[in-house]
């Protein structure tokens, strides 16, 4: 396995959905139809399919896109300005700053700053009961 190769989302309004991962949260569009699109943010490939029963999960699954420290914070300044378009879901308690906000179908989407070694060099600063770090 080489990694990830891209990420499809159920939208109930492709318009919308598109004005949101384009427009506000800057993803590339690269290909558009009826009912779907291609966008891209880095190395990342998100399909937006348009599916009428599309909504909102109640667990803890989400996606978290790969972020620079200034960009978080100019894409909080932008959130803030945005705030029918954007409804935060989480407050940030893990290692390095993130941002938690839902798209307009309700799917949980994180803005993180940090890669995994960052993460794992801070749960081995920070040890808990039953995490073990495998080198």
């Amino acid at each position: 396995m080489r990694g990830l190769n891209h990420v499809t989302l159920a939208v109930a309004d492709l318009t919308r959905s598109l004005a949101f991962y384009r427009d506000l949260l800057g993803m590339r569009l690269r290909a558009l139809w009826d009912d779907g699109a291609y966008l891209e943010a880095g190395s990342l490939w998100l399909c937006l399919s348009y599916d009428a029963a599309a909504g909102p999960r109640a667990d803890y699954t989400h996606i978290a896109f790969d972020v620079s420290e200034a960009d978080l914070a100019a894409f909080a300044e932008r959130a803030k300005d945005a705030k029918r378009a954007v409804r935060i879901w989480k407050d940030n308690r893990s290692e390095g700053a993130s941002l938690y906000l839902l798209d307009p179908d309700g799917h949980k989407l994180e803005l993180h700053v940090g890669l995994l070694e960052s993460r794992l060099s801070h749960y081995r600063n920070h040890p808990s009961p039953g995490r073990r770090i495998f080198d």
